[in-house]
């Protein structure tokens, strides 16, 4: 394609300056239409309420997305004009949501790293760990089936029972008899932890 002035292409129609831009990435026509529309659509965001250096820069955004979507614009439902400037509206209302969100506060809980574990509690809860695999694997494997269903899957007896086609009343049973062992074995506190559970 010859290069042609831009200045001779800004008599065009900007529909057709569009179709240059989308079809063939046509440079000099985005310069006319940058020429014909950035000013305003500075002017557009500062009567808005944007600060003229924001104004700015949201400006070359909304230019900058009508090089990149020139191909979703479509002449049947819209001017150019009306399409770059909902462009720019919608420009302005992120920039408003980004004004009114405030800051993170640094110093807010959510932001502070986690406290380092005491090294007494990590061993504490390692013991913990290995008395309740060795009390697990003390059960039948019948009742261990039924706890493993029943608390570290989040089945209902009815869903143990369905699970395994053990009757209901069996299920209950071998849970019953399985909280008994496990209470022996770790302690009632440690029994009444799994009952809050």
């Amino acid at each position: 394609m010859a290069e042609t002035d831009p200045g001779a292409l800004s008599g065009q129609e900007d529909a057709e300056l569009m179709r240059r831009v989308a079809e063939a990435r046509d440079r000099e026509a985005f310069v006319v239409l940058f020429r014909r529309y950035a000013v305003r659509v500075k002017a557009f965001l500062i009567k808005g309420g944007a600060p003229h250096d924001v104004a700015d820069e949201a400006a070359q955004d909304v230019m900058v997305s009508l090089w990149r979507r020139a191909a979703q614009y479509d002449p049947e439902k819209a001017s150019v004009a009306t399409w770059i400037y909902a462009i720019a509206r919608n420009r302005r209302i992120d920039l408003i949501r980004r004004q009114a969100r405030p800051a993170p506060d640094p110093e807010d809980p959510l932001f502070q790293p986690d406290p380092e574990p005491d090294p007494s509690d990590t061993a504490s809860a390692a013991s913990r760990d290995a008395r309740v695999r060795a009390a697990l694997e003390a059960l039948t494997p019948d009742q261990y089936e039924v706890v493993r269903l029943a608390f570290f899957a989040g089945m209902t007896q009815t869903e143990i029972s369905e699970e395994t086609g053990a009757p209901l009343g069996t299920v209950k049973s071998r849970l019953r008899l399985a909280f008994g062992r496990l209470r022996a074995a770790l302690g009632d506190a440690f029994a009444e932890e799994l009952r809050d559970e």
